[in-house]
């Protein structure tokens, strides 16, 4: 078994290999002088099962065709099997057309990695469930619901909390937390008017007096998230706080969490942090590499990775 880093997230990749007491495999991931992505692979992996962790994060274009180029060579060295391991997964937004004349931009992704050479994916919280099918090859959908539920409970142990889906298409992720927490459930309706800009229109669920904790796959401007933490602040929640798992932030994001009524935005390191993530105080990241570990152990040893979650 290797494990194989690209430069999208050094500290998890080498977080992930602490868990699995694994030296990550000696490569020359670099650029030419035109930009051009260039892969050496430094050991013998002909016969190996290897691993390739790479998020497809900003700069999601050259972070893509790193992981693209690396698949290749691991391919032309004679690896055994190829698994793809991307915490986040870039473009998954574009899972169908939105308009005439779009691209379903998720399901070209799928198409390249799995032409690169790449035999299986795991992923961890895709932003739609049927990209899975996408994909000709196998794919593990990690959760991070288990992750949440932990910390959760270890913070707010004998609080009235509420989970909270910030959106309607975000109710499953959050009532899977709700239920495991056995916690009441609401729902934020919002009308979108146009892209990167969200209004809050309605809570539907009983927040009034108690702790509340939205739910959400990507925070990416965090325009959604802060609204709806003012929409329950004027609803009576006594406090707000947001358990996201990819934390793009793109553009203004930071201020605006930074500004927000939000008490603490815990996000996880599927994304590596920029230093203003770093520096604003009511942002914090939660490891994921135990849970990427354990599913890649699980994976070569051919042992189940559902029961994860069991």
């Amino acid at each position: 078994m290797k494990l194989l880093a690209g430069n999208s997230n050094r500290p998890l990749a080498e977080q992930v290999a602490k868990s699995l007491d694994l030296q990550l495999t000696h490569a020359n991931v670099r650029r030419f002088a035109d930009q051009e992505v260039f892969v050496e692979i430094l050991e013998n992996v002909r016969g190996e099962d290897v691993f390739v962790l790479q998020s497809t994060s900003y700069p999601a274009n050259d972070n893509l065709m790193e992981l693209l180029v690396a698949i290749d060579a691991l391919r032309r060295g004679s690896a055994r099997r190829i698994t793809a391991v991307l915490p986040y997964y870039g473009y998954a937004r574009q899972d169908r057309k939105s308009g005439p004349r779009t691209p379903i931009s998720a399901k070209l992704v799928a198409n390249l990695i799995t032409e690169a050479g790449a035999n299986r994916v795991v992923t961890l919280d895709l932003h739609a469930g049927q990209i899975q099918g996408f994909f000709d090859i196998p794919l593990d959908n990690l959760f991070s619901a288990p992750t949440f539920t932990k910390d959760i409970r270890e913070r707010f142990h004998g609080k009235d909390l509420v989970m909270v889906s910030p959106d309607v298409g975000g109710v499953v992720r959050a009532r899977a937390v709700a239920k495991r927490l056995e916690a009441d459930l609401a729902i934020i309706d919002k009308r979108r008017e146009r892209a990167g800009v969200s209004e809050v229109m309605n809570i539907i669920g009983d927040v009034k007096g108690r702790t509340c904790i939205l739910i959400d796959d990507i925070v990416d401007s965090a325009g959604t998230l802060c609204n709806a933490a003012v929409a329950l602040m004027e609803e009576g929640a006594t406090e707000v706080w947001a358990y996201v798992v990819h934390g793009v932030l793109s553009g203004g994001a930071v201020q605006r969490v930074a500004a927000s009524p939000l008490k603490e935005l815990v996000i996880t390191d599927s994304i590596v942090a920029t230093d203003a993530v770093k520096a604003t105080k009511n942002i914090r990241q939660i490891p994921i590499a135990p849970l990427l570990a354990e599913a890649m152990r699980r994976i070569n040893e051919e042992r189940s990775v559902s029961s994860l979650f069991d």
